[in-house]
């Protein structure tokens, strides 16, 4: 199966059922990311205990580029220390945006399915946006954007 292909069905698979849909009653990180230009709209709640990551939802609306995204970070960075969520937040802007090389070592698992959005210029926000998200709520801020 080529690249292209893995891409779609994965974002396909989850756009339809997204893992860690639904936020979170109880958590101690929230935060709203917009993206302008095509409209997502997303919302993260985490709740962190001991500087790790023990729980994860999101909600929105947004493209099916945009909410795989979000649900393959939830499941990734789930039970993860926040400097480990961190980096991966680093890698995943840096392999969108042609930084990272793929095949080289880093922690996105099966996320680099979307190294081939970097060719997408207009679609690397889509998917870059719940990083973004992920990376104000550990940083305490209510709202981001990608513009």
């Amino acid at each position: 199966m080529d690249s292209r292909q893995l891409y779609q069905e994965m974002i396909l698979e989850h756009n339809k059922k997204p893992r860690n849909w639904g936020l979170l009653e109880q958590s101690t990180h929230r935060s709203e990311g917009v993206n302008p230009l095509c409209g997502d709209h997303i919302f993260l709640s985490l709740r962190m205990a001991d500087d790790r990551v023990e729980a994860v939802g999101f909600s929105g609306e947004s493209c099916a580029i945009c909410k795989a995204s979000a649900s393959m970070m939830t499941s990734l960075i789930k039970g993860r220390q926040r400097h480990e969520a961190e980096q991966m937040v680093q890698e995943f802007r840096d392999m969108t945006t042609g930084k990272l090389d793929p095949a080289a070592p880093h922690h996105l698992g099966r996320l680099t399915v979307f190294a081939g959005v970097r060719d997408l210029p207009t679609r690397v926000k889509c998917a870059v946006l719940p990083w973004h998200t992920l990376h104000a709520a550990l940083a305490g801020a209510d709202v981001t954007s990608t513009e």
